[in-house]
């Protein structure tokens, strides 16, 4: 294959770029020539934060956030309600509700959501290891906070029919995140509220 550029470093760098969700060859290209017009440093600083994010990141062992330790700060802090668990679909989620100051509870990741066109069945999700949490930790709330989507919704039934007939309170966002909206692109607000005015899961059947 013929060689983009004149430079196989420019090459390789620009390849690596694109790669980035986002990130067209383009792009990746204006971003690489911008690193090389500054100063040496610049680029070096920008390399080892990757290196030390790859190295220093793991994922919580309760919760599955991503953390520094083998439990992220969230869990570890012991100013948090460890009744409630509200569970969401990835970390960026996690940091949208945090963001709103209205939730003091402790979080479970599910790490996506069902989606048989995708392949994506409940294994490939931390749905097993959340059923586990429940039976062995003293939890009187689960938050099913996932999306307003297909797949959100089948995500949300599985768990509620998985949890069956144990003693906690299932509960959903109230609708003021709207049908077919993701939780990320959901405003501070919005999504703060919906939290605070939560229903129960199990009231949705009735109204339908």
């Amino acid at each position: 294959m013929e060689q983009e550029f004149a430079s196989t470093l420019l090459e390789n760098a620009v390849t690596q770029l694109s790669r980035l969700p986002g990130i067209g060859r383009k792009t990746a290209l204006r971003l690489a020539l911008h690193l090389l017009r500054q100063d040496e440093q610049t680029g070096v600083d920008l390399g080892q934060s990757i290196i030390d994010l790859r190295k220093g990141i793991t994922y919580c062992t309760c919760c599955h956030n991503i953390s520094e330790q083998p439990l992220c700060p969230i869990c570890s802090d012991p100013g948090r309600d460890t009744s409630t668990v509200c569970v969401v679909e990835s970390v960026k989620d996690v940091m949208s509700f945090e963001r709103t100051g209205q939730y003091r509870g402790l979080y479970h990741v599910l790490g996506g959501l069902i989606s048989p066109m995708d392949g994506i069945g409940p294994d490939a999700l931390q749905i097993r290891s959340l059923i586990e949490r429940v039976d062995r930790e003293n939890v009187a709330e689960v938050i099913l906070a996932l999306s307003a989507t297909m797949e959100g919704e089948t995500t949300n039934f599985y768990i509620f029919r998985q949890l069956g007939t144990r003693p906690v309170r299932i509960t959903q966002l109230a609708r003021g995140v709207s049908v077919g909206n993701e939780i990320e692109y959901t405003d501070e607000i919005t999504l703060g509220r919906s939290l605070v005015n939560r229903t129960l899961f199990a009231d949705s059947f009735s109204r339908k």
